[in-house]
C-alpha cells in the first residue's frame, strides 16, 4: 500500500524523553498498515546490537546500520513507502538532502528521531535543518532528575561532575554518563575549567544517544 505523499516527520528532545519509543510506535503502525518500511541507524550506535534500535524501555525493531547518510538512498528501493531514521544527529549534513529526496522524489514518508541539542544545550548537527523542513515536529519532554519537572536538556556528567563547554561533542571511550535535566538544573562548566580526566576504558564510541 503506497503512502499518498512524501512527508518528513521529526521526533526530537533530550535523552530519556522517549524519541526512539515513539519512532518504533510509528514504525509498527506502518507495518500493521502493510506499508513497506525500512529502518536505519548510524553505525556508531551499537549499544543494543548493531542491527537493532532499542528504546530505554526495551522495545526494539530491526535496523540497517549505515556510515553515511547517502547510503540510505541506495538502500531504499522502489517498494519502500516508509523510511525511519534513528539518532539522526550523528549523521553528516547530507541527511537533510537525503530526507528531502526521499520525500520529494520518491513520495516516501520519512520519520526521523534525534537529539535537537547536545550536552551544552546547543543545536546538534543537522537536526535544526531537519526540523525546519519537516511537515510535523514532535518535541518530547523527559523528567528532570533533580526537581521532577519537565526536562528539555541532556546533562553530561564525567566522573560525577558536569562536563565543560569545550569538551568534545562526541566522546570516545570516556567514563561519562547522562541525565535528563530541566533548563534551571542543566549545568555546563565554563571552557576555562578542566573536566575530570576522561579515561578510555571502553573501545567503542559512547555519546549522547536516545
Amino acid at each position: 500500500m503506497k503512502h499518498h505523499a512524501g512527508r518528513i516527520e521529526v521526533i526530537c528532545g533530550s535523552m530519556f524523553c522517549g524519541k526512539t519509543e515513539e519512532l518504533i510506535r510509528r514504525v509498527r503502525r506502518a507495518i500493521i498498515a502493510r506499508q513497506k518500511v525500512k529502518v536505519f541507524k548510524p553505525e556508531i550506535d551499537d549499544r543494543y546490537g548493531i542491527q537493532r534500535i532499542t528504546s530505554h524501555t526495551g522495545q526494539s525493531v530491526e535496523a540497517i546500520p549505515v556510515k553515511a547518510a547517502q547510503e540510505i538512498l541506495a538502500l531504499s528501493n522502489g517498494e519502500t513507502t516508509v523510511v525511519a531514521i534513528d539518532e539522526a544527529q550523528f549523521f553528516d549534513d547530507g541527511i537533510v538532502g537525503v530526507a528531502q529526496c526521499l520525500a520529494d522524489d520518491f513520495n516516501i514518508r520519512v520519520i526521523v528521531a534525534g537529539l535537537d541539542t547536545d550536552f551544552r544545550g546547543k543545536p546538534f548537527g543537522a537536526m535544526p535543518r531537519l526540523l525546519s523542513i519537516a511537515e510535523e515536529v514532535i518535541k518530547l519532554q523527559a523528567i528532570c532528575v533533580v526537581c521532577g519537572e519537565s526536562a528539555s536538556r541532556t546533562q553530561r556528567l564525567v566522573n560525577g561532575r558536569p562536563a565543560a563547554m569545550n569538551d568534545p561533542i562526541i566522546l570516545v571511550g570516556a567514563q561519562e554518563s547522562y541525565e535528563a535535566r530541566c533548563r534551571q538544573h542543566h549545568e555546563v562548566l565554563p571552557a576555562s575549567e578542566k573536566t575530570p580526566t576522561l579515561s578510555a576504558s571502553r573501545p567503542r564510541p559512547k555519546s549522547e544517544m536516545t
